[in-house]
């Protein structure tokens, strides 16, 4: 039976999500929902067998106490994207179904779970982790040793792609977080999964985008993250 996987919609790059699965989809082991505030019912959620949540604009500060103007601020939020996205969240965790949040739906899960963000990194940050134009930055990531990123990718540390300006406050974690990965440059948060898995399904959140990486088929940090996804919902179907 295939999976079917609901991806939170994005107006930017959002076919960078649907062509990194495309190989499962083409062996018709995958079919994939596009989720969209305006468009998408409960009944949609509960066909779903794992969830996606992408990329895209900054999260409205109202949602987590945030300043109210802060450098590279959006010209506009997507408020009614940021509470469809958690309640996406909400139903995958109160009905046990694996969920991947990358770059912003790793903040949406920190927002949501009561933490809050560090609004913009800074200039000298931002030079690291911040996309030039249309192309993503590398660096270098430290993973913890014994979680679950670790066991997905077999790898303690190595390189990624990035495209953000903000991050999560590891001061102020959101409820049963675990920061799993930091950037070896900036000690920025690059990784968030649960700190108590006991009765959780599978979660994890990557700060960079592993659906448009360089290499991704070959990379421990796309592929391995991808695959490990995947079978995590079909053990718990």
């Amino acid at each position: 039976m295939k999976i079917r996987l609901g991806i939170s919609f994005s107006s930017t790059n959002f076919q960078n999500y649907l062509r990194w699965f495309d190989p499962e989809v083409n062996a018709g082991k995958v079919e994939l929902l596009e989720l969209k505030a305006e468009s998408s019912t409960l009944s949609d959620f509960e066909s779903c067998d794992g969830f996606v949540l992408s990329g895209g604009c900054d999260i409205d500060t109202a949602l987590y106490q945030g300043a109210a103007n802060y450098p590279h601020k959006p010209e506009e939020f997507e408020t009614e994207r940021d509470h469809f996205e958690a309640s996406i969240y909400q139903y995958a965790k109160k009905h046990q179904k694996p969920l991947l949040g990358i770059c912003r739906g790793m903040q949406l899960v920190q927002v949501t779970e009561g933490g809050k963000l560090i609004q913009d990194l800074g200039e000298e940050a931002n030079l690291i982790h911040k996309k030039s134009g249309n192309t993503d930055r590398k660096h270098s990531i430290q993973v913890h040793e014994g979680s679950l990123l670790a066991s997905i990718s077999q790898q303690s540390s190595g390189e990624v792609n990035s495209a953000h300006h903000q991050a999560i406050d590891s001061n102020q974690l959101g409820h049963n977080l675990f920061i799993s990965a930091w950037s070896i440059d900036t000690h920025s948060p690059e990784a968030l999964e649960y700190k108590n898995k006991q009765d959780q399904a599978f979660m994890l959140c990557v700060q960079w985008h592993p659906e448009r990486m360089e290499e991704k088929e070959k990379s421990p940090f796309s592929e391995n993250i991808k695959q490990s996804f995947l079978a995590s919902i079909n053990h718990t179907r």
